[in-house]
């Protein structure tokens, strides 16, 4: 079972641009060409630290928002909010040494680490009580549509989320192969850039006929029914193994085992909303090979974004 690289994947080459770039700008403070400070090995400098997340929608930071304000509480530091245009600039931003905590897809965790990244999975966030790390990617079809199943999905225009999402790209392709569909013959791919926009292109069906996303954004959405679905690993917490170690203690502890209550009764008002309990409910620990699953996909499609 092999996923050659596309044609149409521009994600994927952008992310191999922006991985050889990096071997001029490692070290650079966000937003800037100048070296972070390698004595520190902080970021930017030991006030700050700066947070990277994947660019999931379009509300990414604002879900985002009270935890980084809970880190800055147990911290002391002020909490920089990342910006990434795309799951390729945060992963080049981690193996550059431009954020010192993030929020990433086990994917794109795995990709930043095979190609250098000096990071550390601390734990996964899980949205409900009782609920263990990971998530659905979830194949989708506008409501009135005919299609049934993920065979169904051959001779399609399909959305994706981006070429280095673990639920929007990488257990999508593997379906898609296990279902003797081969993505670079048998269907058009398109890349949406975000879940939720691929959730909307997919329920409007113009641009795309079908697709893929997570089941958080997808339960969003009257337009799409669900045709399968498959769990994936929960995203992980990480910390730059670059940081002081007093500094990583901290956010071990802080970040290990948390509950919503828990950042409440730290002083974070803004914990307490319906907005952040949709996103939140606690984080669980998980290690490395927690995400062993990824790469045992990634050997068996062969996908370019896994190789260093």
């Amino acid at each position: 079972m092999k996923l050659r690289a596309l044609p149409v994947f521009a994600g994927a080459a952008l992310l191999a641009l922006g991985l050889a770039a990096c071997s001029g700008s490692a070290g650079a403070a966000p937003g800037s060409d100048a070296p972070a400070d390698e004595t520190s090995g902080y970021a930017v400098d030991e006030n700050t630290l700066v947070f990277g997340v994947v660019p999931d929608s379009v509300d990414t930071e604002t879900n985002y928002q009270p935890l980084m304000d809970y880190i800055a509480e147990k911290t002391g530091k002020s909490v920089e909010y990342h910006e990434s245009t795309d799951y390729a600039a945060l992963i080049e931003a981690a193996i550059a040494g431009k954020v010192d905590v993030a929020s990433f897809s086990g994917f794109t965790y795995v990709t930043a680490t095979n190609n250098g990244a000096k990071l550390t999975p601390i734990s996964s966030i899980v949205t409900k009580e009782g609920q263990e790390p990971g998530y659905y990617s979830q194949a989708i079809a506008p409501k009135d549509s005919d299609v049934e199943s993920i065979e169904d999905f051959a001779g399609k225009k399909v959305c994706f989320v981006d070429p280095s999402s673990t639920s929007g790209y990488l257990f999508p392709s593997y379906n898609l192969l296990d279902a003797g569909i081969d993505p670079e013959k048998d269907i058009t791919p398109v890349f949406a850039g975000k879940h939720d926009v691929s959730v909307t292109k997919t329920g409007e069906a113009k641009e795309c006929e079908v697709g893929f996303a997570e089941d958080s954004e997808v339960a969003k959405s009257d337009k799409v029914k669900v045709v399968a679905e498959t769990m994936v690993p929960g995203a992980p917490l990480v910390y730059s193994e670059t940081l002081p170690e007093e500094v990583r203690s901290v956010l071990v502890d802080s970040l290990a085992e948390v509950t919503i209550d828990d950042i409440i009764a730290a002083g974070i008002d803004s914990a307490d909303s319906d907005a952040f309990r949709s996103v939140f409910y606690a984080t669980k620990p998980v290690d490395d090979e927690y995400y062993d699953l990824i790469r045992d996909i990634c050997k068996k499609t062969n996908a370019t974004q896994c190789q260093s």
